[in-house]
Formats: structure tokens, C-alpha cells, sequence
């Protein structure tokens, strides 16, 4: 919890455009306090936590690393509340590229980043991973759980919010489709190197995300949390690893309803 408090009040307070020194002042302590704080040598006391979290306009609970269970924060909650899926059931093509690339001939850990209702995940246990899943909505890991169940598969799911998880031990394979988007540009480096620290050697992550195009028009789905990528974007986070594919793809999308155009990267590197 130490970590996860201090890697949270780093970022709420540069969110908010404050100093150390400033936050400091506000509070009614020094600003060494503030720095250890953020380098997780000390804890705020538990009475400065409801300035903390006033000052910062962030929840104790998600200051603290815990996703608040009644706030929805990605516009598919209510759609993973329906018994269909929203996304169907067959896994998605790059799913093969993982069996392709790393088989399952010996125990694999994979982390599936933003599983929404686990077809994905499901895929990967029937077909002999360890599989650990995370996604924001409830709903999606309530229904992840219940494919698990059905299917007969172990999947160990459990929500997370992309921007405040952090990995704290290693896997093999990393997998995460159209999910990426939701990582603000200022985190993608602090949070891509997190992956890539506790990714085992010759481990594999297979990213597809979301780019922007000016000649596409946005989407007509309307999240507020979310930030396209650039073309070439998320190779410049992967110099030091081995690309085992990069390719660029504009696709036909009926998710809402409304035929609209997705332009996407698609990434397979792996450590060396």
C-alpha cells in the first residue's frame, strides 16, 4: 500500500499543477514530509487523509489504490450488464499469434490488461495458461468469473484501473487489445516500463492500440477517459526489445450500432 500511496499522491498533485512545497503548505506540513511521502520512505498520518485526498479532489479509497465500486468510469458498464456479449465470445485474432509464438508447453503466466467480459481470457485458460485478468467494470469481471465457471477454467480476475496498476511480479506474456487508449500520455512511460520490468525474460507483450487519424472521424461512442495514440507510438517504448511484429490497420467497427472506422497499431516485441 505504501508504494501505491506514494506513486498517488505523485501524480494527483502534478495533475493538479501543484509543487511539493505548495501541497506542503496547504496541509500544514513540510515539504520533506511531501517528499517522502512520494518516495514511499513515510505514510501520511491518518488524520491528514481527508486534506490529502481535498486538496488532491481525489477519493481516499482511490488514493489509497482501491477502484471505487459504485463510480463507473468506462462507458461499457451498462452494456456488460446485459446477459449477451457485447463483444461476442470468439477470442481475438492476435489471441492465435500467442499460441503461435509462445505455446503452452510449460507453465505461462499471461495477464490479459482490460479483459472485458473475458472471451480473451477464457481462450487462453482452455487452452493452458495461468491466466490473470483485469478490467475496470464490474460487470465485465462478473462476467468473466461466470464464463470461467461454465467453461470449467481457473481465471484469476479482479478489477483494476489501468492508470493506478502496477505489476509487482513477473509474467511471460502480456496481452492487451483496444484497451491501451485509456493510459494518458503523461503515464504511458512510467506504466510501459512497469510492464516491461516484470516481464520475464524472452517474454512476448502483443498491444493493440488505438491511433489517431485525421482523416478518420472519431468514434461515435463518447468516453472521456480515453486518448488515441500516434502512429509509431508505442514502438518508441519498445527500442530495447525485439519486434516480432508492427503493422498498422484501419478496420470497419458496428460495436454501437453506428458503421464507423478504427484505425489501430498492432505490436508483438519481445524482451531479449
Amino acid at each position: 500500500m505504501k508504494n501505491t500511496l506514494a506513486r498517488n499522491i505523485n501524480r494527483y498533485r502534478k495533475e493538479k499543477g501543484l509543487t511539493q512545497e505548495e501541497l506542503a503548505q496547504t496541509l500544514g506540513v513540510t515539504f520533506q514530509a511531501v517528499s517522502k511521502w512520494e518516495n514511499a520512505q513515510t505514510m501520511p498520518e491518518i488524520s491528514l487523509l481527508p486534506s490529502l485526498s481535498k486538496e488532491l479532489e481525489v477519493g481516499i479509497d482511490k488514493l489509497l489504490g482501491y477502484v471505487s465500486q459504485d463510480k463507473q468510469i468506462t462507458i461499457y458498464e451498462e452494456e456488460y450488464k446485459s446477459p449477451d456479449y457485447y463483444w461476442g465470445v470468439e477470442p481475438n485474432t492476435a489471441c492465435y499469434e500467442v499460441i503461435r509464438l509462445m505455446p503452452p508447453t510449460k507453465h505461462l503466466r499471461l495477464l490479459d490488461i482490460g479483459c472485458g467480459e473475458g472471451k480473451d481470457s477464457i481462450f487462453f485458460a482452455r487452452n493452458g495458461y495461468d491466466v490473470t485478468s483485469i478490467d475496470v467494470s464490474d460487470a465485465g469481471i462478473e462476467k468473466t468469473k461466470r464464463l470461467a465457471d461454465k467453461i470449467g477454467v481457473r481465471v484469476k480476475a479482479f478489477k483494476a484501473d489501468i492508470l493506478d496498476f502496477r505489476l509487482d511480479s513477473k509474467f511471460d506474456i502480456l496481452f492487451s487489445s483496444g484497451v491501451l487508449h485509456y493510459i494518458k500520455p503523461d503515464y504511458r512511460n512510467d506504466i510501459l516500463n512497469n510492464y516491461k520490468q516484470f516481464t520475464n525474460t524472452n517474454g512476448i507483450h502483443i498491444f493493440n492500440v488505438f491511433v489517431n487519424k485525421p482523416f478518420i472521424a472519431p468514434p461515435p461512442e463518447k468516453e472521456p477517459n480515453a486518448y488515441k495514440w500516434h502512429s509509431g507510438e508505442l514502438l518508441t517504448y519498445y527500442q530495447d526489445w525485439l519486434i516480432k511484429e508492427s503493422s498498422e490497420v484501419i478496420f470497419d467497427c458496428n460495436s454501437s450500432g453506428i458503421p464507423h472506422k478504427h484505425a489501430m497499431t498492432k505490436m508483438i516485441a519481445q524482451k531479449n
